[in-house]
């Protein structure tokens, strides 16, 4: 599935400019949409390290009322979230209705960093793409918005990005020890990611997959395929000047 992303892809910076203005305006009417139909949101954000996960977050809230998200950056449990089954740390900190919550990096931490470094026994990082996928269903019973980003790119491209962050220096505290040792293990990970996609891309809670070399290009996909989501899901169009609901396609069932 990651190779047939086409990698370079881009966009030159005029046109990003209006294009992430134009989208940030229409999520900030949809933000309020969420509000207003008290629709909880989730979005999860994965990558490789040093993809521009935080970037592409950034972007999305920097016009949305702050009153009415949450940024979670997520690492290794610690406290009580270590004593706990894995996926607690999470059912504590979904949103409320009403609320967005945007995750940087998550609950795919299991089928990926877990696996890969053996912090997790395969009995139950295997066991993990059942319970995830059953954990999201039961979010969208209950009327959630779930949107799945894996922002890609190439290994070229990361090391790239880790040599200017060291060269900068207040970039130079995103760069670890540990992200210079994933790097030795890149075909492992590429295959847990693989594995990831195919079986939690459910028809409920899909995976959107975006090409990350150009970050121009990966911030503008990220806020147009979440406009799509929210709009669908909400059933409203942000560009209507008047604020009119789209009609309900037929026969779609209520929530």
């Amino acid at each position: 599935m990651l190779e047939t992303l086409d990698l370079t892809r881009s966009l030159d910076r005029d046109a990003y400019v209006q294009e992430v203005t134009r989208r940030q305006i229409q999520l900030r009417e949809l933000g309020y949409q969420v509000y207003h139909q008290k629709r909880p949101v989730v979005i999860v954000f994965e990558g490789w390290d040093a993809a521009g996960k935080g970037g592409a977050i950034k972007r999305i809230t920097e016009k949305l009322d702050p009153r009415g998200y949450v940024v979670y950056p997520m690492s290794a449990p610690q406290g009580e979230d270590k004593t706990r089954h894995y996926l607690y740390r999470f059912w504590r900190r979904l949103p409320e209705r009403g609320q967005i919550a945007i995750f940087d990096r998550s609950w795919y931490g299991r089928v990926l960093v877990e696996r890969v470094e053996d912090l997790a026994p395969e009995d139950e990082w295997k066991r993990a793409f059942k319970e995830i996928n059953s954990f999201e269903r039961q979010l969208r019973d209950f009327g959630t918005i779930v949107a799945k980003f894996w922002i890609h790119i190439s290994r070229e491209e990361q090391l790239r990005r880790f040599e200017e962050r060291q060269a900068i220096g207040y970039k130079a505290w995103k760069l670890t020890d540990e992200d210079w040792r994933n790097r030795d293990k890149w075909g492992l990970y590429e295959k847990a990611v693989e594995e990831m996609l195919l079986k939690t891309s459910t028809r409920t809670a899909p995976w959107s997959l975006v090409e990350g070399n150009d970050k121009y290009w990966a911030r503008v996909k990220v806020l147009s395929k979440l406009v799509e989501i929210l709009s669908g899901e909400l059933e409203y169009d942000p560009d209507d000047p008047l604020g009119v609901k789209v009609r309900k396609k037929k026969g779609k069932k209520q929530r």
